[in-house]
């Protein structure tokens, strides 16, 4: 009877095929972790980083004072106007009125309606330091209005898991 090859006992066969498959996984992240650098180095970084972020500031309305704001959705942006309505109703700003205007703007632009333009000015550096304009309108009850065009970016919003 001649001598054939060892065979192995079975415990060594699936120890080896263990090894190789945690070699062969290790060699998968290894590449996936050269093609992201890759893809990162050629496109400077990601998308994400690349979105213009909110440059508004945590400017409140004055203490005791009721400002009464009305907000323009100027823009082609679905609930942008709702985004800056709940900012500056949480900044402290009084909030009358939200609607959409027919005509697009590209910039945002805050309108003093009375004789504060103070107000107006807080209310442009709440949202980013927008311009500010003074049109006097006795015919409208409100002391701002906001015309948000679309380069404004709100603010982002808070994680509730």
């Amino acid at each position: 009877m001649g001598a054939g090859p060892a065979r192995r006992p079975a415990a060594d066969r699936a120890r080896r095929r263990l090894a190789l498959f945690a070699i062969g996984l290790l060699g998968l992240a290894l590449l996936a972790g050269v093609v992201a650098k890759a893809v990162t180095a050629r496109h400077g970084s990601s998308a994400v980083a690349d979105q213009p972020r909110f440059q508004g500031s945590d400017v409140r309305a004055p203490e005791g004072v009721r400002v009464r704001v009305e907000v323009f959705n100027a823009a082609q942006v679905r609930g942008l106007g709702r985004r800056a309505m709940l900012y500056l109703r949480d900044q402290g700003f009084d909030v009358v009125t939200l609607a959409t205007m027919p005509a697009t703007r590209d910039t945002t632009l805050v309108v003093a309606r009375g004789t504060h333009e103070s107000w107006a000015r807080l209310v442009a550096r709440a949202l980013g330091e927008s311009r500010v304009e003074s049109r006097a309108d006795s015919s409208r009850d409100v002391d701002v209005s906001v015309y948000l065009g679309s380069t404004w970016r709100p603010p982002a919003q808070p994680f509730y898991p």
